[in-house]
């Protein structure tokens, strides 16, 4: 079939943005940022109140944070299809006009299937919204501050899942769950509004392409297959029940044919091609890398100091917000000042730091104090100014205008499934090694060793005697054989990030702001 292409503006003619405009750009992508990956951690905090609200059980509550993830995993790949054939910017915007309205919905909801339902339009809708954020905050700054642009668009992409928990929680025990939702629109609505005044006659150019059917819904059908086993792997024992069995064998046979699909269709639906790029496929390797090793730490920190040291919900999600204190005001300046070094260079030094926080983290005892907690999570947001910042800029390097919209969501999709495959490792890690040191160190607990008299005599002279006192060797046991697990995952996290160091330099420069942008 010929194609017809419509151009939609002049849009080699557009001049980039200067001055208050570019401010109130910056301010309307970062809103529209902040909202979507917020809305990714938002509800984890929120899942018991909903559930109990809504009559479920737990277990069916997280439905509401499965149906986001698993709708807008598959929607992201396929931005660079979307924006090709209706236009970057009018897709931003129906994206988030319809965001908003689903968030708004969302609290409405006076059942689990009409919520599981709204989150899962939810997030189809959402999937678009980052990696246009990206696009065009590229497009439409001046060729000098792009890299700024990356910079700025980085901070709010980092910061805005440390911060869901600590928001979600508040707002659900001042007021009540909806407002987890409600807070979208007023946001939603201003990004809307400045996008549409400050975007107007700078659509992108767009194509009218046939669908590709066979790709779309082998996407559907292998990433929807593999995001739902990720989510509830771990619930179910993974494969040893037939249902995550089954859904694993999907994924791959559904992403293997897709892959296969992709690279022989004149049009895909997803541009695989990409990795072809060297630049594209070091960057996006060692950003998913960073990200895994990054989020695992993020998600098995407040499980371990819940479990261990009796934190809240509140107070395990300011055990890792500190983190995002030196990634706020350290991400501008890194996206500023990176041109004058080898990009290579940052991201070594950005791992280094996470690296070094690590194996730091990975000697924490179960009586540390909460300052000393804190400061390796703080220590690490610097690290995350020299890591994603830069390796953005890597990733673009060298591809053209026309490329922008397809590499930006395959690597935010990538982004998003280390994530989520991050989430499941780590938390069944951290389980499995909780059981293997448990019964470890319970075979040193033996009636009639010397170990063992000496601290039932201890308990006895606090009144512990019998089961009592072997009850209270048993929240011990526990508390230190989670302590070790914790360590062990957060080591082997430590040699991720060491591994990366080694992976970017094989990426190659020159890595000009953005690309060419021709």
């Amino acid at each position: 079939m010929s194609e017809a292409t419509v151009v939609s503006g002049e849009q080699e003619a557009i001049a980039p943005l200067r001055g208050i405009k570019l401010v109130l750009l910056t301010l309307a992508m970062g809103l529209a940022t902040f909202m979507e990956v917020l809305d990714i951690s938002i509800v984890n905090v929120s899942v018991h109140t909903i559930a109990g609200d809504m009559g479920v059980s737990t277990s069916e509550g997280t439905w509401a944070i499965s149906a986001y993830a698993l709708s807008s995993a598959i929607a992201q790949p396929l931005t660079g299809w979307l924006a090709r054939r209706f236009g970057e910017v009018r897709l931003f915007c129906t994206s988030i006009s319809l965001f908003v309205l689903f968030s708004a919905l969302c609290g409405f909801a006076n059942s689990m299937i009409m919520l599981v339902v709204f989150r899962l339009l939810q997030g189809a809708v959402s999937g678009p919204l980052v990696p246009l954020t990206q696009t065009l905050l590229l497009k439409n700054y001046p060729a000098e501050k792009r890299s700024m642009a990356i910079g700025l668009w980085a901070m709010t992409v980092v910061v805005a899942p440390i911060c869901g928990p600590i928001l979600g929680g508040w707002l659900t025990d001042n007021y009540s769950w909806p407002w987890i939702f409600y807070i979208n629109i007023p946001v939603g609505i201003l990004s809307l509004v400045l996008s549409l005044w400050l975007l107007r006659g700078r659509e992108s150019k767009t194509t009218r392409v046939p669908v590709d059917v066979i790709g779309l819904g082998l996407l559907i059908v292998g990433v929807g297959a593999l995001q739902f086993m990720l989510d509830n792997g771990n619930d179910h024992d993974w494969f040893a029940s037939p249902m995550i069995l089954t859904l694993g064998i999907v994924a791959l046979v559904g992403i293997t044919f897709l892959v296969a699909w992709v690279l022989m269709h004149r049009r895909p639906v997803v541009n695989l091609r990409l990795f072809g790029q060297r630049n594209f496929a070091i960057g996006t390797l060692c950003l998913s890398l960073g990200m895994f090793a990054f989020f695992g730490n993020t998600v098995i920190t407040p499980n371990w100091v819940q479990q261990v040291m009796g934190y809240n919900a509140t107070w395990a999600g300011l055990a890792v917000a500190p983190i995002g204190i030196l990634a706020l005001f350290a991400s501008p300046l890194v996206g500023r000042f990176q041109s004058h070094f080898d990009l290579r260079f940052l991201v070594t030094f950005g791992f280094a730091i996470f690296a070094f926080c690590s194996f730091w983290a990975a000697g924490f005892n179960d009586q540390i104090a909460y300052e000393e907690l804190a400061m390796p999570r703080f220590m690490m947001g610097a690290g995350v100014a020299f890591f994603f910042v830069p390796i953005n800029q890597i990733i673009f390097a060298g591809l053209r205008d026309d490329q922008i919209a397809d590499a930006s969501g395959l690597s935010n999709f990538c982004r998003t499934l280390a994530t989520s495959i991050s989430t499941a490792v780590s938390v069944t890690l951290y389980d499995h090694r909780s059981i293997y040191h448990h019964a470890r160190l319970t075979e040193s607990v033996v009636p009639g060793s010397p170990a063992t008299e000496h601290y039932l005599d201890q308990l006895g002279t606090l009144g512990l005697q019998d089961q009592r006192a072997y009850a209270m060797i048993n929240e011990v046991v526990n508390a230190q054989a989670a302590t070790m697990a914790f360590n062990d995952v957060i080591w082997l996290f430590a040699i991720i990030f060491v591994v990366a160091i080694g992976l970017i330099w094989l990426a190659r420069p020159p890595f000009p702001a953005g690309g060419p942008m021709h």
